[in-house]
């Protein structure tokens, strides 16, 4: 999947374990938004985030272009071998994390049961219920 694209979505940073180097934004289901399912994104390597802590209106991930990475090169001191791994999280391009493939996991959040987090590894997976997921890049 080239790009990840949830619009109208409330997402929020909800983790980063500086030691595993992990970055976890999740999306719950609101009444406000009217959606139904959870969706959670992961990445991982993170080695550079300038994030903000809410997404009001959703993510656009996607690989940084040219220009952008040429901005961001030169203003975060970046290596050539970076633009690879910078990914961008909104369609203006205001934040952007350096790390591994993005990937998404998305569930109804009525079928989740006692399972709190898509990406929690101390239950067994893939669950037992419908869940979608991919890659981004």
């Amino acid at each position: 999947m080239p790009d990840f694209i949830r619009e109208g979505r409330l997402f929020r940073v909800v983790g980063f374990h500086p030691s595993h180097r992990q970055l976890f934004l999740t999306s719950e289901p609101l009444a406000v938004d009217r959606t139904t399912s959870q969706v959670e994104v992961y990445i991982g390597h993170v080695r550079l985030m300038f994030l903000k802590p809410i997404y009001r209106d959703g993510l656009h991930i996607r690989r940084a272009g040219a220009e952008e990475f040429a901005v961001l090169r030169e203003r975060h001191g970046l290596e050539p071998g970076d633009a690879e791994y910078t990914w961008m999280l909104e369609p203006n391009g205001d934040s952007f994390v350096i790390g591994s493939n993005p990937s998404w996991r998305e569930a109804e959040y009525k079928l989740m049961a006692d399972r709190e987090e898509l990406y929690d590894t101390s239950k067994p997976w893939p669950p037992d219920y419908p869940v979608e997921s991919g890659t981004v890049g």
